[in-house]
């Protein structure tokens, strides 16, 4: 193993032995080399007559460009689009995340987190996590209405063994209780890590306050009997919470918890600020114990370094530059208020009642999603079908459930939409029967 980082293991396990415990044969491997890119960091600060390191061009002490591409940007200085960003991203960036993090949860004032860590959009930094902590047959917990995804991301490319609970109570709550009994169930193995995606893809569900205090409890409970936990709070929609939700991402309530409980944020500008194909986004540890978040930001550098070196350095500032505007929070609020409007169109008119003989809808209160389950009729069959003869497209999930993204249709065609799909299934209920 190599001396960086044993060393950044041993300086882990001092502090914390419970984290160590958690990273996986390849997360104690993982290091930051300190090869060209720290050599030119130095060469960065020191260089002041020649800087000969980096592997870029340059004219008159700026980065070479093609003045056809400069003119389709001339709003930006080139120095901000061509050189290579830093491997954790551009540090006005991180810096101005952060705060933008602890001004929307007011759970993390006071809380000992590291800087966020720029990745090439969430599904990047969720593919990081699980290098750090899986292990082939590691148990990987999460509620049966999920993004699938994660199956490729944690169980293909890792070999974690998916262990999931019932998302919904009877009542229609979140089931803290199954989550809970889900992560016991590997109590022996001694380590999980659990996901927990809120406002839920495929569902549109967000946790109360109080379910969220029973969450934050159950999980403190479960570290209590000697179980090891890395909590994601995959925070891909953060901010569209419409009707009665918590107000802020878990990580902020779980960073601190217990030391067996390793919180790690995952989250971005792709769907929270409508810049899906910028792909950019952060990835964040909360820790109490400061050589924990060091040795997790430098093993992190080191996945970057070997994967994609850095994410893009124009993107980055696209971002940085939306985010520092004065319209920022006005137009996003605009964008919230026709997404809000919209969601709760959609369940004005399923409240209605004239499709109760096809389906009944999941319990919802943010997010772009709403699911169905439907009665009687399988939801591939139902995909396709409305596909074929009416040119609607929706999402089957498993038998009985499909999703309705409610953020792509605009609100005085929603009625229209769902009058589409319960014509498709009297179709195929009738010939059902």
């Amino acid at each position: 193993m190599n001396e960086i980082a044993q060393d950044l293991n041993q300086k882990i396990q001092q502090e914390n032995p419970y984290v160590f415990d958690l990273l996986s044969s390849l997360g104690k491997e993982l290091y930051y080399p300190k090869g060209i890119l720290t050599q030119t960091a130095e060469a960065k600060q020191k260089a002041y007559r020649f800087n000969a390191t980096i592997g870029i061009a340059t004219e008159k002490d700026r980065p070479m460009f093609l003045p056809i591409m400069q003119e389709t940007l001339a709003n930006y200085d080139p120095k901000d689009l061509y050189p290579y960003a830093p491997p954790a991203g551009k540090a006005e960036l991180r810096q101005l995340w952060r705060e933008k993090m602890v001004m929307e949860n007011p759970s993390l004032k006071n809380k000992s987190f590291s800087y966020p860590i720029v990745t090439n959009a969430l599904t990047h930094g969720l593919s990081i996590i699980a290098d750090l902590f899986i292990d082939e047959n590691d148990p990987f917990v999460l509620p049966d209405k999920l993004w699938g995804n994660y199956n490729f991301i944690f169980g293909i490319r890792r070999g974690a063994k998916n262990i999931t609970f019932p998302f919904y109570t009877k009542e229609g709550t979140f089931n803290t209780e199954g989550m809970k009994n889900a992560l016991l169930s590997k109590k022996d193995h001694g380590k999980a890590i659990i996901l927990l995606n809120f406002p839920n893809n495929p569902t549109g569900y967000t946790p109360t306050e109080q379910e969220a205090t029973a969450i934050v409890e159950a999980l403190k409970e479960v570290a209590e009997q000697g179980m090891n936990l890395v909590v994601v709070s995959d925070d891909a929609y953060f901010g569209l919470f419409y009707d009665n939700t918590l107000k802020e991402s878990l990580f902020g309530r779980i960073t601190g918890v217990h030391p067996r409980i390793l919180a790690i944020k995952v989250d971005g500008a792709t769907k929270e600020d409508y810049m899906w194909g910028f792909r950019v986004g952060f990835i964040t540890f909360g820790s109490d114990f400061p050589a924990v978040l060091d040795g997790l930001e430098k093993k992190t550098l080191g996945i970057l370094r070997g994967t994609i070196s850095s994410a893009s350095h124009p993107a980055q500032t696209f971002v940085l530059n939306t985010i520092r505007s004065t319209e920022f929070q006005t137009q996003k609020q605009q964008k919230y208020d026709v997404l809000k409007k919209r969601a709760s169109e959609v369940k004005k008119i399923l409240d209605q009642g004239e499709y109760n003989d096809a389906w009944d809808y999941y319990p919802f209160n943010s997010g772009y999603f709403m699911c169905l389950k439907l009665k009687g009729v399988n939801a591939e069959a139902l995909r396709t079908h409305l596909l074929e003869y009416y040119g609607v497209g929706i999402i089957s999930l498993d038998e009985s459930d499909i999703r309705v993204a409610f953020s792509c249709v605009e609100e005085e065609e929603l009625k229209s939409l769902f009058d589409l799909i319960y014509q498709g299934f009297k179709d195929i209920a009738g010939q059902n029967s």
